[in-house]
């Protein structure tokens, strides 16, 4: 009996040609980015039949994913962690507080004089005038010196009332004494800036003798004798020093002294 030679499959034997569209590349690519052409080509590839369902399915729920909308998200309370359910705590009832009493204000004391000696008299002005309801006065710290029609920069000497006084806001009086700016201030109050000089006394001429007296030189000469010598002539020559005597015409008292000869002089 005679057998026919075994078959073996010829490896020169052409396998089917498969398209450009049938290749898994790109049949995975249009799976995931155009669902519907991606399963259409799986079908005509030559994939199993499993193959085919299993894309089919989960390019069939990619595509439809963003159509069923997001789930609800969380919020950041939910997230955590709730503590669990506690029995309720009776409230407690709270005593009402007892009701505080405003405390009363007191009375501001009256203020006091502030200290603006060396200060100009607009700084002065207004922190006096700040405290009281009656205008700062403005006075000349010279009697001989006015104040002119601005005076805001001239600085003050003296004030009234002094330091730290109280001050009563609506009858407190209030003064300055003010001098011009670069100007010294005096002592005291009412002082002259520049006094008069005081005129010095010219003492008397003394008398010029007349021809009488000249005529009666011998006998107011000669009248001399003593402590007294009576009555004398003016400017006659005279024989005892420090004797006095009376004039004649004038009546005014005259001593015999010098300088030089001795003379009845005044």
């Amino acid at each position: 009996m005679t057998y026919p030679p075994p078959y073996y499959p010829n490896p020169q034997a052409q396998a089917p040609v498969r398209r450009w569209w049938q290749h898994p590349a790109l049949i995975i690519s249009l799976l995931v980015l155009i669902p519907p052409v991606g399963i259409a080509l799986a079908w005509l590839s030559p994939w199993s039949q499993v193959k085919k369902v299993v894309a089919t399915v989960l390019a069939g729920l990619w595509f439809l994913t963003p159509f069923l909308g997001d789930p609800p998200k969380k919020t950041a309370a939910d997230a955590k962690p709730q503590p669990a359910a506690t029995q309720p705590v009776a409230a407690t009832a709270t005593p009402p507080a007892a009701a505080s009493t405003a405390p009363t204000p007191t009375k501001s004391p009256d203020p006091q004089m502030p200290a603006v000696v060396g200060k100009p008299f607009r700084e002065a002005e207004k922190a006096v005038e700040d405290l009281i309801d009656k205008e700062l006065t403005a006075l000349s710290a010279y009697n001989d010196v006015e104040l002119p029609a601005a005076y805001t920069d001239w600085i003050a000497c003296f004030q009234s009332p002094g330091e730290g006084t109280m001050l009563v806001p609506k009858d407190a009086d209030t003064s300055v004494h003010l001098v011009a700016p670069g100007t010294r201030c005096p002592a005291e109050k009412n002082t002259t800036l520049r006094p008069k000089p005081t005129p010095t006394p010219t003492p008397p001429p003394a008398p010029t003798p007349t021809p009488e007296d000249d005529d009666d030189t011998s006998s107011g000469g000669s009248s001399t004798g003593g402590g007294s010598a009576g009555t004398v002539t003016p400017g006659a020559f005279c024989s005892t020093p420090g004797a006095t005597g009376i004039g004649k015409k004038n009546g005014r008292l005259y001593t015999c002294k010098g300088p030089g000869q001795e003379r009845w002089r005044p």
